[in-house]
């Protein structure tokens, strides 16, 4: 009874905490929504009101779908994203079935030289990269994206999934070999269907930093053909004049798909983080 009555003002702590984590940061999305379907002079006088009857417009969206390619770009992050998370899944998780179930000389430090990618950012090698691209002819291309956002997603993405597969059981797999399965089918039929939730982390994690990235799309494809959602966003902002209906509405466009993953993959992404804790 002393135990329980100890941990119910830790837990109300615990909850109290975490609440004010999630209004912290959902306050900055929550205000970019509904300014977006607020007239001009309202988002500056009452930013922080809803919008009603008097202040509510769509002017912002109008703007959006109306003018520029929106579409367009909406298409070339879609693109970009998919790819360079398909990618990343595929190749991150055979390289973690590798580490993980092969033992060879160097194992170990070929885990620590992977694990380095997450430590190192990538844009410290912006100047590198944009000269490779120019030397490969890619530059004002998505594949050009798709390629440096691979590189930047697999380092995380096999830490993650090489510890998970070391949990598999290798009963399962030595099964699978008796009954006559090549190693790609143990891995596509045996491994990777019990790691689910670990990719559905992975593919969170990766997909919002390449979703609302503006550094490489800015340098490596700011051509209008190529242009990405957040880099289109900007041609609402001018050096002296912006268009803050367009932009809290491209905004707010852009962050429909991120929720939608979220709401699709949130079982499993909850399950891969409690697994991993738990561990």
């Amino acid at each position: 009874m002393a135990k329980a009555t100890n941990s119910l003002p830790r837990t109300i702590a615990a909850h109290a905490i975490l609440l004010l984590y999630t209004v912290i940061a959902l306050a900055p999305v929550v205000v970019i929504v509904i300014n977006s379907f607020k007239s001009r002079n309202a988002i500056f006088r009452t930013p922080l009101a809803p919008p009603t009857a008097e202040t509510f417009d769509l002017i912002g969206y109008q703007t959006v779908l109306g003018q520029g390619d929106f579409l367009l770009y909406f298409q070339n992050s879609f693109i970009v994203t998919v790819g360079s998370l398909f990618l990343v899944l595929l190749f991150g998780a055979m390289a973690a079935f590798a580490l993980a179930e092969y033992r060879f000389k160097g194992n170990t430090l070929m885990g620590l030289y992977l694990a380095l990618g997450i430590m190192i950012p990538i844009r410290l090698g912006t100047v590198a990269i944009l000269q490779l691209m120019v030397a490969s002819g890619l530059v004002n291309t998505l594949t050009a994206l798709i390629l440096v956002y691979t590189a930047q997603g697999l380092p995380l993405c096999i830490f993650i999934l090489s510890e998970f597969m070391k949990q598999v059981s290798d009963d399962l797999k030595d099964a699978g070999r008796i009954d006559g399965l090549s190693e790609y089918r143990i891995f596509f039929r045996l491994v990777l269907p019990l790691v689910r939730p670990a990719m559905a982390t992975v593919a969170v994690f990766t997909m919002i930093p390449i979703w609302n990235d503006l550094w490489f799309p800015l340098i490596l494809a700011p051509s209008e053909s190529t242009k990405t959602i957040t880099l289109g966003a900007q041609l609402f902002i001018g050096q002296y004049v912006t268009n803050w209906n367009a932009v809290l509405a491209a905004l707010s466009l852009a962050i429909l798909p991120v929720l939608i993953l979220y709401v699709i993959f949130s079982r499993q992404l909850i399950r891969g983080i409690t697994s991993g804790a738990v561990k």
